[in-house]
């Protein structure tokens, strides 16, 4: 698999200490309340991992599948719930956890339809800011990086469901995915 990734952006020590920093952010924005994560599946569960364990709130946490992606490696504008929640936001401070905001069409998709459920907040924490590519207006609470316009791969972040394993973040080799 590494031989088919480019560059290294960010070693997993990099990503570890970003994710403590934005935990300990986040019980600062929250002390004293409960918060509920809602984990994007299946790219950000190593990263909701990690930071999760940085926060220090109650909390409570959930999954949500939704993809405008599909197997293509750019948005279709059309999202699609795959997996909803299993628990109940109503009145909660709710943090969706994402790995990528790339285009921003299933995060907006995905802010406004919990919405309609009445939580208290909404908030959103991304490991990774896709700036340049972004199509929809929305922009995240909480960011651990900003990258540049390249197809990345690793912790958690896939090609064709593969390489979400890898321990650290890279460029995918442009012969692999053409």
């Amino acid at each position: 698999m590494s031989n088919t990734v480019g560059t290294v952006l960010l070693t997993r020590e990099q990503i570890e200490e970003r994710a403590r920093e934005i935990g300990e952010e986040i019980a600062r924005d929250y002390e004293g309340e409960e918060v509920y994560l809602i984990g994007t599946l299946r790219g950000a569960v190593v990263w909701m991992a990690d930071m999760m364990k940085n926060i220090k709130n109650d909390m409570e946490i959930d999954f949500v599948m939704a993809s405008s992606y599909g197997s293509s490696t750019t948005s279709s504008g059309v999202v699609k719930i795959k997996k909803d929640l299993e628990g109940d936001i109503y009145g909660k401070n709710v943090i969706i956890v994402e790995d990528i905001l790339d285009s921003g069409v299933t995060l907006s998709y995905l802010k406004q339809y919990l919405s309609v459920r009445k939580p208290a907040s909404i908030s959103i924490v991304t490991l990774l800011d896709k700036p340049s590519r972004r199509k929809a207006d929305i922009r995240a609470d909480y960011a651990g990086f900003e990258v540049e316009d390249a197809f990345v791969v690793g912790y958690g972040l896939d090609y064709a469901e593969k390489y979400r394993n890898l321990p650290y973040i890279g460029i995918l080799k442009p012969e692999i995915y053409a």
